[in-house]
């Protein structure tokens, strides 16, 4: 564990100390289109399950329950970290680009690629499901609950991202971002903050999955909430893992930018 520690975070001679070796290839600035495309993909995917399982349960009349709704994005997730965590971190999400980026386990001039593609994918996902299914549900969009104002969803926002963003933050620094226990624990997070506080904010974290829905159903009075909450949340856990853990660690870093091994 100490040699997570050791100067050069990020370093090609660190990583390799604990991770196999990388291909020179893929560590090239001239690969950079597998990730961007691997965040592209990774959240059109959570975001049309995210939204898809509530235009399916309006279009259903109930036959997906909440609990369904909920569970979905974060069995989503946990497949999305299994199958291609390593190309490019799985990021999937502005708030989780920019935590990775301030705790200085993420270089910044891959941070705007990274928010595009993953803004394109989320963006694709939600016109996808209006063609198939118009405005059924409210295209899935995260809005407060009945009876819950607007400041009550922010705070919930702000609260529920600071815990995804410790789970996403606290697994990375052990390395553990792109195995089975990030996977299960990211994913596993995703389904509890749903399960207790969906009917409250709608549990979103992610301001690409409720900008998205919201840009294709034409109302964008709430995605501030789901803008600001998630990137103050983030910063939050920032925050929180250096108090936690000191410095970013190498472990960190690899974890933040992927390894294709």
């Amino acid at each position: 564990m100490a040699k997570e520690h050791l100067s050069g975070v990020g370093s090609v001679p660190v990583r390799r100390m604990l991770h196999a070796p990388i291909p020179p290839e893929f560590e090239a600035s001239s690969q950079e289109w597998r990730r961007l495309f691997s965040e592209f993909w990774g959240t059109f995917l959570l975001v049309v399950v995210a939204a898809g399982a509530v235009v399916v349960g309006a279009l259903s009349k109930g036959a997906i329950s909440l609990s369904m709704m909920v569970t979905a994005p974060g069995l989503m997730v946990m497949a999305t970290i299994y199958f291609m965590g390593t190309v490019g971190g799985a990021h999937l999400n502005p708030a989780v680009t920019l935590a990775f980026a301030v705790r200085r386990n993420f270089p910044w001039n891959r941070v705007p690629g990274y928010i595009v593609a993953q803004f394109v994918g989320g963006v694709a996902a939600a016109l996808f499901l209006r063609l198939m299914f118009g405005t059924a549900g409210l295209l899935g969009a995260t809005v407060p609950g009945k009876g819950i104002s607007d400041l009550k969803a922010l705070v919930m926002e702000v609260l529920l991202t600071t815990g995804l963003v410790s789970t996403i933050l606290g697994t990375a620094s052990g390395a553990r971002n792109v195995g089975s226990n990030a996977a299960l624990a990211i994913g596993g997070y995703i389904i509890l903050a749903g399960l207790w506080a969906a009917p409250i904010s709608g549990a979103s974290m992610n301001p690409v999955r409720s900008f998205a829905p919201d840009l294709m159903r034409g109302n964008l009075s709430t995605t501030w909430i789901y803008v600001l909450g998630p990137i103050i949340g983030a910063m939050i856990a920032v925050g929180f893992e250096w108090i936690l853990k000191g410095n970013p660690t190498a472990a960190g870093t690899m974890a933040a930018e992927g390894s294709q091994e």
